[in-house]
C-alpha cells in the first residue's frame, strides 16, 4: 500500500494545496487535505490541532506549514502518528516531497492591456509601428494612439491604417471630436472618451466606445450614458476614472466600486497612468495593489502609459500582474509565491542561510578559494584562512591578501559590492551570479562581473 499523506492547512491555502498536489500526478503516496478551521494556516496553534483534527484510518504522516511553530513531538505523541513541518511556501512542497512540481499556470489572464502612445502626433509613421511592436511584445493587447492638445496629428488616419494593417489592435484617445472621427473612420477598434454628449459618433462607424464621466466624478452622467450605449445596441467599455493620490483618489477607488454594484455586467476599464506616472514610488507595487482591485472587482480592462523614466516597465509589470491575479483568485488563494518578478527590489526570503550555517560550512573549507553570502548579519567571505564579516564591503577588501593581483581584486571588490547591494536592500545574494531585479530589468545572458582571463574560473578560485 503507498504511504498515506495528510496535509493540514487553512481556508487561504487549501484551493492552492490541492490544486498543487493534483498536479503532481502520479505519486508514490496518497494525500489527503484538512482544512483545520482557521483562515491563515500560520495561525494554528497545537490545542486548535488536537481538539480539531480527526485523522482519517490509515493515515501515515502528517504535513504541517512550515511557519508552523507548535511543538511536533506533543502532536506526534497525542496521535500516533509522526507529524512533521513542511516548507514555509507551498511552491516549495514538490521539493520537500522528493518529486518535482507543475510551476504556477501563468498563461491565462482575463485582463486586456491598452497601452498608450503619449507623443504618437510627434512620431514617424516608422517610429509609431517600431514603438507599437516593442509594446506589444511587452504585453500590449491594444496600441492607444493618445492625442495632445492644441497638437495636430497629421498622420492620424495613416498611422491608425498601417497599424491595422500590421495586425494591431488600436484606440484613439482624444478630446477633440474631430480626431476620435478621424480615427474611427481610418478603422480604429476602440475610441476613448467618449461621454454621453459625443457618444453618437460611435453610431456612425463600426467602434467600441469607452465611456467616461461628461461631469469629471459624476457617475449619474456615467450611466446615462451607458444607458444610451446599452439602447443602441452597442459593446461598449465604461471608465469612471482614476483619480491621482490628493485629487480624489480614494473617492475615484469608491466610485469604481459603485460602478460595479450599479452595474454589474458591464465592460470596465481603469486607467494605471495617474498613479504609476504621479506618484515616485516603486511602480511595481502600485501595479500589483491596482491589478487586485481590478480582479475583485472584475475590471477587465486597463490603460497604461509611461513617460516617466521611473515608469519604464510598467508595461511588463501590468502584464505579469495580471497573470499572478487571475492564478491566484482561480486558486482561491492570497497572490503570493507565483512568480517574483513584482518582487524586484526586495527577496521574500533573502537569505537561505542561518549565521550557524554558514559558520559550520567556514569551518570545513580546506582550501584558499574565497566564498562569499549573506546573512542577516552582513556579508560574510571565507576560506581556509579565515572568515570574515562586516555590513560595509570595503571593510572587508583591505585583510584578503590580493592587492598584488588586479584580475582577483577586482572579481572579490565586484562581488563584494553586489553582495552589500543586496544585504542593505534583503535581496538574495548567490555568488557568481547576477541579482535578480524581476519585470524591472531583464536578467542578463551572462554576468557581467565573470573575469573572461584565462586562468581564472567564474568562482575566481586561485590559489595563494
Amino acid at each position: 500500500m503507498p504511504e498515506r499523506l495528510v496535509f493540514i492547512t487553512g481556508h487561504l491555502a487549501k484551493a492552492r494545496l490541492e490544486r498543487l498536489l493534483t498536479g503532481l500526478g502520479e505519486t508514490a503516496f496518497s494525500w489527503e487535505i484538512i482544512d483545520i478551521g482557521v483562515k491563515v494556516a500560520a495561525l494554528m496553534t497545537e490545542e486548535i490541532i488536537k481538539r480539531r483534527l480527526k485523522l482519517p484510518e490509515g493515515a501515515d504522516r502528517v504535513i504541517l506549514p512550515g511557519r508552523y511553530r507548535g511543538h511536533l513531538d506533543a502532536l506526534s505523541a497525542h496521535f500516533g502518528v509522526p507529524f512533521l513541518r513542511g516548507p514555509d511556501e507551498i511552491a516549495d512542497l514538490p521539493a520537500f516531497l522528493g518529486r518535482a512540481g507543475q510551476p504556477p499556470d501563468l498563461t491565462r489572464h482575463a485582463m486586456r492591456i491598452f497601452a498608450e502612445i503619449v507623443d504618437a502626433p510627434s512620431l514617424t509613421l516608422e517610429a509609431l509601428l517600431s514603438r507599437s511592436r516593442k509594446l506589444v511584445a511587452a504585453g500590449a493587447d491594444v496600441i492607444d494612439l493618445g492625442c495632445l492638445p492644441e497638437t495636430p496629428f497629421p498622420l492620424l488616419a495613416e498611422g491608425v491604417r498601417m497599424l491595422k494593417g500590421a495586425g494591431f489592435s488600436v484606440s484613439v484617445d482624444s478630446a477633440d471630436i474631430e480626431e476620435l472621427r478621424i480615427g474611427a473612420q481610418a478603422g480604429a477598434d476602440f475610441l476613448l472618451s467618449l461621454d454621453e454628449n459625443t457618444l453618437p459618433l460611435a453610431l456612425e462607424h463600426p467602434v467600441t466606445p469607452v465611456l467616461i464621466p461628461a461631469i469629471p466624478g459624476d457617475l449619474d452622467s456615467l450611466g446615462r450614458a451607458i444607458e444610451a450605449a446599452q439602447d443602441a445596441g452597442l459593446n461598449f467599455i465604461a471608465d469612471p476614472v482614476l483619480d491621482p493620490i490628493h485629487f480624489g483618489f480614494a473617492h475615484s477607488l469608491g466610485r469604481f466600486i459603485e460602478a460595479r454594484r450599479r452595474w454589474p455586467d458591464i465592460e470596465l476599464l481603469m486607467g494605471t497612468g495617474n498613479l504609476t506616472e504621479l506618484t515616485d514610488a516603486d511602480t511595481s507595487g502600485i501595479t500589483a495593489v491596482l491589478a487586485g482591485i481590478c480582479s475583485e472587482l472584475g475590471i477587465r480592462n486597463v490603460l497604461t502609459v509611461h513617460v516617466s523614466p521611473h515608469t519604464v516597465r510598467t508595461l511588463e509589470e501590468h502584464d505579469l500582474a495580471r497573470r499572478v491575479m487571475f492564478a491566484a483568485r482561480a486558486d482561491g488563494a492570497l497572490p503570493r509565491s507565483y512568480h517574483p518578478g513584482l518582487l524586484q527590489v526586495h527577496d521574500r526570503k533573502p537569505f537561505p542561510a542561518t549565521v550557524a550555517d554558514i559558520e559550520a560550512l567556514a569551518a570545513d573549507v580546506r582550501d584558499a578559494n574565497f566564498r562569499i553570502l549573506t546573512a542577516e548579519d552582513g556579508i560574510h567571505i571565507f576560506n581556509s584562512k579565515g572568515h570574515a564579516v562586516a555590513t560595509d564591503a570595503f571593510s572587508l577588501f583591505s585583510g584578503l591578501g590580493v592587492e598584488a593581483d588586479g584580475a582577483h581584486a577586482f572579481y572579490l571588490g565586484a562581488e563584494l559590492m553586489k553582495a552589500e547591494i543586496a544585504w542593505r536592500l534583503g535581496k538574495r545574494y548567490v555568488q557568481d551570479e547576477p541579482l535578480a531585479w524581476g519585470v524591472a530589468s531583464p536578467a542578463p545572458e551572462e554576468d557581467r562581473t565573470r573575469l573572461a582571463e584565462a586562468g581564472h574560473t567564474l568562482k575566481a578560485k586561485k590559489e595563494r
